[in-house]
């Protein structure tokens, strides 16, 4: 069996009591895995003076995979999120979100299988923005009527939307091959393409050409955004794999999340040519931090996410067995799931009573 060296960075709030309920399952699944912790967040913040210390970029790196909890973003700092520099960083250009339906969570939808591909570098993300008032602004409101576009009040704040061909071809083929490697069956663009033409316009037309190479093995289709968020609430069985620019793949995957019982039971992935990271795309929540009732269910899943990665896949599928159990007895499920199914948290079980059930579950 070969060995695993995964940078493990457990994150601040909850995040060090979930990562570490993940690493039990994990290595009750038999995997040989070696953790290489790297700290980031609030607790490093007096050490290294950010919240993301370089060595944790380097171990990420040099292992190639790691996975996080989640991770405070430290107020008033400048500093705008560790997730989005990890992205920059290590131009993890994919952000892959499944939402699958797990009978006994009391989520609102059933039988819901449903994978977001989201483009993570460009858009309206892309972080290119000029304050009100600023000279920037000043001089992109001067060009915008200079070239007769429009025109921009004086007391507007300005982000700029790049969409490029090259993000654009990446994310689409990297949709069409996800879904021809997991025997997905149809891959949907998102788009505003009819009111924002030369940037969704360029993604759709990218899409479009991208689609045609595949055409006779995987059907493809594209939807405006505002029809696809309508078309997922009442027809979840019609989507399959979606394909999105940057914000409204934050969007929608939060939306899917929903129809499957919250963030709490949302795993997630950022992947690049090199690297990946995988991570609970929940808060960090730290109200409840040292409590021992947080839900350890998305870094779990996030987890099994990664174990594919790695090529283990019978030890991821012995871990998703093993949470689907867990949930369907609905004897040792967290406060928030006892909550949604029968109105208390009454009898709910702790951070490690859900964990020794799960790993209970996979003897």
């Amino acid at each position: 069996m070969a060995q695993h060296t995964v940078t493990l960075i457990p994150g601040d709030g909850i995040g060090p009591e979930i990562a570490q309920a993940m690493t039990r399952v994990v290595g009750a699944s038999g995997v040989d895995m070696v953790w290489e912790v790297a700290e980031a967040g609030l607790g490093v913040m007096d050490e290294y003076g950010t919240p993301l210390p370089r060595y944790v970029v380097d171990s990420v790196r040099k292992n190639k995979v790691a996975i996080k909890g989640p991770v405070t973003t430290p107020v008033g700092t400048g500093f705008r999120s560790i997730n989005v520099a990890l992205r920059k960083e290590l131009d993890l250009y994919v952000n892959l979100r499944p939402a699958l339906s797990i009978p006994g969570t009391g989520a609102r939808y059933e039988d819901v299988d449903i994978v977001i591909v989201r483009e993570n570098t460009e858009d309206l993300y892309a972080g290119i923005e000029f304050a009100k008032g600023s000279r920037g602004a000043q001089r992109l409101a001067h060009l915008v009527a200079e070239e007769d576009a429009g025109i921009i009040r004086p007391d507007a704040g300005i982000s700029i939307k790049p969409i490029t061909v090259t993000a654009s071809e990446r994310i689409v083929r990297w949709a069409f091959e996800y879904a021809l490697a997991n025997d997905r069956h149809k891959v949907t663009a998102v788009h505003k393409a009819n009111i924002m033409k030369f940037s969704d316009g360029l993604f759709l037309e990218v899409a479009r050409r991208v689609a045609a190479e595949y055409e006779g093995r995987i059907a493809f289709e594209d939807r405006i955004v505002d029809a696809t968020c309508m078309g997922l609430v009442l027809y979840p069985h019609d989507f399959d794999v979606l394909v999105l620019p940057n914000l409204y793949g934050d969007i929608v995957s939060d939306l899917t999340a929903g129809m499957v019982g919250g963030l709490g039971m949302a795993p997630g992935a950022n992947i690049g040519r090199d690297c990946a990271v995988f991570e609970a795309v929940h808060g960090s929540a730290p109200d409840i931090a040292g409590k021992g009732i947080a839900n350890p269910t998305a870094i779990i899943l996030s987890a099994t996410m990664m174990l594919h990665h790695l090529g283990e896949h019978e030890a991821a599928e012995r871990v998703t067995g093993a949470i689907r159990r867990v949930y369907a007895s609905g004897e040792h499920v967290t406060g928030d799931i006892k909550r949604t199914v029968t109105g208390s948290a009454a009898g709910a079980a702790t951070t490690r009573e859900f964990t020794d059930a799960v790993v209970a579950a996979m003897r």
